[in-house]
C-alpha cells in the first residue's frame, strides 16, 4: 500500500510504504515443490518501513524489536527467550544489498544519495504471517520509489528480490508470501517447473477479493510450541518418496480447485478443500514436527464444525465457518476456553499503481 503522495516519488522527501500479512488460504506449502497456491494479504497486520533522505546512509534499530539496553541480565535473558536474537535490522541490510546487486547487474543506473530506514511492525511474532517477509517487501517499495525505478523492475521478479534478502540471512520459504505480499489482494499462483526453469518466477493471477466469504484467524498470544522438529519433507521429496511427491502434487492441486470453488461461490466444495489441505500437510509433515499447540488451534475449529488449516507453516490458522455467525459464536467460546485470540479477518486490497501494472509489460 503506498502511504505517499505519488507525485512525492523524487528522492527529496520521505517515502512510506506498508506491507500486509498474509494468509496462505490453499496450496501451501506446494510453492517450494512446483505447485500451485492462492493466497491474500489481510489487514489486520502490516509492517511499515519510512525512508528519509540523509547525508549518510543509516538503518535505524527499532526501540522495541532491535533493543540492545536492558534492565538487568535477568531482562535480557527474558527477552531473548521471549524475542529470539534478531530484529528487523538485519532484513532491511539485506534487501539494499540485494537491492543494489540486482540493479547492477542489470545496469539500472542508480543516483549517490543517501537516505535512512526505519520500520515499524504489528505483526505478531511466530504466527505464519510472514512478518519477516513483510519488512523486506515494504523497504523494497520505499528503495524503487526513492531511487526511481519502479518502472524498471519487473513486478513478477520483485518477489525474488525479497526471498533472496531473506536467503542472505539463512531464512528458508518460499515464493508464495512475497507474492501476495508484492502483488496485494487475492492471488493465485503458479509455480509449476516449466515457468520457473523458462521464466525464473510463477505466472501471479490477481483474483477479486469479494470471491472470498468471510473468514476468521485464530492465533497464540505466546506461540511456545511451534513445531521445534527439523522436517525431513523436502530432502524425502528430492529422494523420489513417492508418498510426498503425490501428496504435494495433491496439495497443489487444492488451489486449482479452489480457484473453481471461489470463481462458483461453491462454500461447502471450500470447507472441503481447507481441510484437506492440512491433513495431507500433516500426514507429510508429522505431529512432532508440526506442535501440539497448532494442530489444537486447527482442531478448536474443527470441534464446531468449521474449516480450519494454517496460514503459513504454523503459528496461526485461517477458519471459515460455513453455518455464519452462529457457528462464528460457538468458536468464539470454544477460543476462549483454549485461550487462543480470535478475530475477523480483513481483507487488504491489491497495492499496485500504474507503474507497477505497465512494468508487467
Amino acid at each position: 500500500m503506498m502511504d505517499q503522495d505519488p507525485k512525492s516519488t523524487g528522492s527529496t522527501t520521505a517515502i512510506e510504504h506498508r506491507s500486509f500479512a498474509r494468509i496462505g488460504f490453499l496450496g501451501n506449502p506446494s510453492d517450494v515443490y512446483f505447485g500451485r497456491t492462492i493466497s491474500f494479504t489481510i489487514g489486520n497486520f502490516w509492517a511499515s518501513v519510512k525512508l528519509e533522505p540523509s547525508e549518510h546512509l543509516v538503518i535505524k534499530p527499532h526501540p522495541f524489536h532491535d533493543l540492545v539496553q536492558f534492565n538487568s541480565l535477568d531482562h535480557l535473558v527474558n527477552r531473548l527467550g521471549n524475542e529470539g536474537y534478531y530484529g528487523g535490522v538485519r532484513l532491511l541490510m539485506a534487501i539494499c544489498k540485494v537491492f543494489r546487486n540486482y540493479c547492477k547487474d542489470n545496469a539500472i543506473q542508480l543516483h549517490q544519495r543517501n537516505f535512512t530506514l526505519s520500520y515499524d511492525t504489528n505483526i505478531p511474532r511466530q504466527t505464519g504471517l510472514s512478518g519477516s517477509s513483510a519488512i523486506v517487501s515494504a523497504a523494497l517499495s520505499c528503495l524503487l520509489d526513492f531511487y526511481n525505478v519502479r518502472h524498471l523492475i519487473k513486478l513478477q521478479v520483485r518477489p525474488n528480490l525479497v526471498l533472496n534478502a531473506e536467503k542472505e540471512l539463512g531464512i528458508v520459504a518460499g515464493l508464495q508470501d512475497r507474492v501476495a505480499q508484492v502483488y496485494g489482494g487475492l492471488v493465485h499462483m503458479d509455480f509449476s517447473k516449466e515457468h520457473m526453469d523458462k521464466l525464473g518466477h510463477g505466472i501471479y493471477t490477481p483474483m477479486d477479493i469479494s470471491l472470498l466469504p468471510p473468514l476468521h484467524l485464530i492465533y497464540a498470544e505466546n506461540p511456545s510450541d511451534s513445531g521445534k522438529v527439523h522436517s525431513r519433507v523436502r530432502q524425502r521429496w528430492l529422494d523420489g518418496d513417492e508418498m510426498i511427491i503425490k501428496s504435494m502434487e495433491e496439495v497443489g492441486n487444492l488451489a486449482e480447485e479452489g480457484r473453481t470453488a471461489l470463481l462458483e461461490k461453491d462454500h461447502s466444495k471450500l470447507v472441503q478443500l481447507m481441510n484437506r489441505n492440512f491433513d495431507l500437510r500433516r500426514k507429510m509433515f508429522g505431529d512432532e514436527c508440526l506442535g501440539a499447540m497448532n494442530i489444537e488451534m486447527v482442531e478448536v475449529a474443527r470441534r464446531i464444525g468449521a474449516a480450519s488449516k494454517f496460514t503459513g507453516s504454523g503459528g496461526a490458522v485461517v477458519v471459515f465457518c460455513p453455518e455464519g455467525p452462529s457457528q462464528v459464536k460457538l468458536l468464539e467460546e470454544e477460543c476462549r476456553k483454549t485461550g487462543f485470540i480470535l478475530e475477523p479477518v480483513k481483507i487488504a486490497p491489491s497495492c499496485l499503481n500504474d507503474s507497477d501494472i505497465q512494468s508487467l509489460g
